[in-house]
């Protein structure tokens, strides 16, 4: 078949994909014995000291766990405060195999992760750390754990009770008075909202993977109701005493409000040199977040660390420990040791082969050429259309799919945006859910997704129609931000423009293949553990019609981060 017939406007079933058989074997495997080692401490290497109280600014009792290196000597203080509870650590059956979360076994690991038995879920590696010169204080949130009071996750409170608790590090007799935060998803969260309120002794964080707009990046993606991961959440929270559920006040709450603004940290606050974690692999929850967090802070030495593989794989890798370390040694302990760079990049053109990783200056990418490709009968056009078009797909059971095929290699690095014009039958509202894909060879070339997904596109977004205005004053032609304020139901016969965000990746495509992008009514991957992403899964309309237009006036386009001289 020819390139151009490829890439002509079509019907498609995007969440059938093929090659599921194949990746359903391997999570099989990953389940019943994940790549997982843990081993224990030799003896003497660490001092613990479990369940020391720490009381905030207004009485509550809050408890921490100590892990510090043997004797008297002062030395900097990494801390982490989370809800899942400090002593829940790896324990070991009688034949001495650990036994661990079912985290582990339901959320696929892209290979090796070797840390301790004292380390808890996405939290840094006492073990490795105090091996290090540092200590780590393991901090139970307010309500969780052997904590005291009632939580009230990302709240105000909540980063208070992380300034105490900071602060409570900086003054012990063991540490050196200088504190610094690490860890991954609500161990990055956390740290938003503590280096905010700009405790004196927190002197560097390390946010590795964390969103910075709660109802954007958690709850209701582009307006479209999450009710996947938030159901395992609640479910893994159920021992914390908690003021709310996300679950609950996400299904009374479709839009924006006091409530969900009063959850985000001040970017601007934060000040403290910041080492941020943006990975291209967690589109449905931290790095759309992440980029923002590395754009919105003030800190005046921040760097971005960017990766597509799997968020605990890298986090405890050899690589990245030793971008960590070098950060914290020129922070914490004052040596002088070159910064990390700016922007490490990572360029992959399948989901199992980097092609290269690369220093930058800037996120995005000063020299992006944003380049349109517009929507036509043809595919995916380098011109505006001259003729009007459209085409339709049955929101419950179809979606559309419009090609392009590269004639040269192509890097694409930085997020991109989709305009579309659409009308609607039979209904006054509709979830759009789009994603970028590569095919080469004419086979479907898989990346890695959230929450271990092995299967996932370049790129995805999601918006809901009734909430397509714009926020003006945050929105970028690239990067539009929905405001997500009033909900404006569509017309009979009312064609209207919406404009779609789509996650950062960076990718190469090579001379010869394929760029498609599909449009759908729903969520493109199936939602089983085996073959599709789950616990990811939204709550979208499936009855109706839609047609996108175009033509002259109604210029629908992809708009893409095209890099001069890229790989």
């Amino acid at each position: 078949m020819s390139s151009s017939r490829r890439d002509e406007a079509g019907y498609d079933r995007p969440w059938r994909r093929p090659g599921r058989v194949r990746y359903a074997c391997g999570r099989l495997v990953g389940i019943l014995r994940p790549d997982v080692s843990v081993y224990r401490p030799e003896p003497g290497r660490v001092h613990v000291e479990n369940d020391l109280p720490v009381v905030t600014r207004d009485g509550t009792v809050l408890r921490v766990n100590v892990y510090r290196p043997p004797g008297d000597a002062r030395v900097p203080v990494i801390l982490c405060a989370h809800p899942y509870g400090k002593d829940d650590l790896p324990r070991f059956s009688a034949s001495g195999r650990p036994r661990l979360s079912f985290r582990y076994r339901i959320l696929r690991q892209t290979g090796p992760l070797v840390f301790s038995s004292l380390t808890t879920w996405e939290g840094p590696d006492p073990v490795w750390w105090v091996g290090q010169g540092y200590a780590v204080v393991n901090c139970d949130l307010r309500g969780a754990g052997t904590s005291d009071g009632t939580g009230s996750l990302l709240s105000a409170q909540e980063g208070e009770d992380v300034h105490d608790l900071v602060e409570w590090a900086g003054a012990q007799p063991w540490s050196s008075g200088a504190v610094g935060m690490l860890g991954v998803s609500y161990l990055a969260l956390t740290q938003w909202r503590a280096a905010s309120t700009r405790p004196p002794s927190l002197r560097a964080i390390v946010p590795w993977e964390g969103f910075t707009d709660a109802y954007r990046g958690l709850v209701r993606p582009g307006g479209v109701e999450e009710n996947g991961f938030l159901r395992l959440w609640d479910r893994g929270l159920r021992k914390v005493r908690q003021a709310y559920s996300f679950r609950r006040e996400s299904a009374r709450r479709p839009v924006i409000d006091a409530w969900y603004r009063s959850l985000d940290p001040d970017l601007s606050a934060i000040e403290v040199p910041a080492l941020v974690c943006g990975s291209f692999s967690d589109n449905n929850l931290h790095s759309r977040g992440s980029f923002a967090g590395f754009e919105g802070i003030a800190s005046a030495e921040r760097h971005l660390y960017t990766h597509r593989s799997g968020k605990w794989a890298v986090f405890y890798d050899q690589e990245a420990r030793a971008a960590q370390l070098s950060f914290f040694e020129r922070h914490l302990k004052g040596h002088d040791v070159p910064g990390p760079a700016r922007v490490r990049l990572e360029v992959r053109d399948r989901g199992d082969h980097v092609v290269e990783v690369r220093h930058e200056e800037s996120w995005p990418l000063e020299r992006t050429r944003w380049t349109p490709r517009y929507l036509t009968a043809g595919g995916l056009a380098a011109g505006p259309p001259t003729e009007p078009g459209s085409l339709s797909f049955d929101v419950r059971r179809t979606g559309l799919r419009f090609g392009w095929t590269v004639a040269r290699d192509t890097e694409l690095t930085g997020p991109m945006a989709l305009r579309l014009y659409v009308e609607l039958r039979d209904a006054d509202d509709l979830d759009l859910v789009v994603g970028v894909e590569k095919w080469s060879g004419g086979r479907f070339v898989p990346f890695e997704g959230s929450y271990g997904y092995g299967r996932d596109r370049v790129a995805t977004g999601w918006q809901n129609l009734a909430l397509r205005a714009l926020d003006a004053d945050r929105s970028r032609p690239f990067a539009p931000v929905p405001a997500c304020l009033v909900r404006e139901p569509v017309t009979a016969g009312e064609v209207v423009p919406v404009d779609i965000a789509l996650g950062a990746s960076s990718t190469l495509f090579r001379a010869g293949d394929q760029l498609r992008l599909v449009v759908a009514g729903r969520w493109l991957s199936p939602r089983n553990p085996l073959t599709g992403q789950f616990p990811a899964s939204y709550r979208t309309r499936n009855r109706g019609r839609c047609t996108l237009h175009w033509g002259p006036d109604r210029a629908a386009r992809l708009l893409l981060p095209v890099i001069p001289g890229g790989a």
